[in-house]
């Protein structure tokens, strides 16, 4: 599973969500949509673009945790 931090990152830099979607160049809805992870893929641009606005690695960003139902059902 992977688990999206950008709230946490868009915290610790204090911007706004509509400020940093003015500054990517995505809308409100798309970028409010990444926040709260409801989204399946992301493009590589947008990605790149969050980061150079936040000053971040992909890797402050999203982290992986093991999905541990799937775990559970392989055993």
């Amino acid at each position: 599973m992977i688990i999206l931090r950008l709230d946490r990152v868009m915290a610790d830099r204090k911007i706004s969500l509509n400020e940093l979607a003015a500054r990517v160049g995505i809308s409100n809805v798309n970028l409010s949509n990444i926040k709260t992870g409801k989204i399946s893929a992301v493009r590589f641009s947008t990605l790149e673009a969050i980061c150079r606005e936040l000053n971040c690695q992909p890797g402050d960003i999203l982290e992986y945790a093991p999905d541990t139902g799937l775990l559970n059902n392989r055993k």
